[in-house]
């Protein structure tokens, strides 16, 4: 299975250090995952980390979005083996970082970053209880980002393989 990739193309949280924190959660979480937090953690070592969790109804606006270099953990101790980011994860418990997604930002996102049908929709949203940006027809009152084109990320698995794979450049539309 492939795990989403995200590249931040153009974003506000680049230059705004109010806009990025750190974050836990109590299930695995990918790049691109986007949701809310509940609060500050409670558990010992981790008090400048927030409890990320999936939106829910009443809670789609001003969702944040993980986003952590994508340093694949083998055999649960080592780093920088597989070089495939396709493989990262971030395992439940975990500290990763989250950045708040403004009008404008620019996104690219693989196909494993967002769910649902895509058809003729051209907008993933953020939607009750789903930690992926769902396909949609249009915006909606939370996060919304427009599709701007069809493109692709180029991984440099550095063999014969095709080395990059189908993604979507979007736009940030509503928070």
């Amino acid at each position: 299975m492939a795990y989403s990739l995200i590249l931040p193309v153009k974003i506000a949280a680049q230059n705004i250090d109010s806009l990025n924190r750190s974050a836990v959660c109590a299930v695995d979480v990918e790049n691109g995952f986007v949701g809310y937090f509940t609060g500050k953690s409670s558990t010992s070592g981790e008090e400048e980390c927030w409890t990320f969790t999936a939106p829910i109804t009443g809670k789609l606006t001003n969702n944040w979005m993980a986003y952590e270099p994508e340093v694949v953990l083998t055999g649960e101790k080592y780093k920088g083996i597989d070089v495939d980011p396709r493989n990262f994860i971030i395992p439940d418990g975990e500290i990763f970082s989250v950045f708040l997604p403004r009008i404008g930002d620019l996104i690219l996102m693989s196909e494993d970053a967002v769910t649902g049908t895509k058809g003729a929709n051209t907008f993933v949203v953020s939607t009750n209880t789903a930690t992926q940006l769902t396909w949609a027809v249009g915006a909606v009152t939370g996060l919304s980002l427009k599709l701007i084109e069809t493109s692709y990320i180029s991984l440099g698995l550095g063999d014969i393989s095709p080395g990059r794979i189908t993604a979507y450049l979007f736009e940030v539309v509503a928070v």
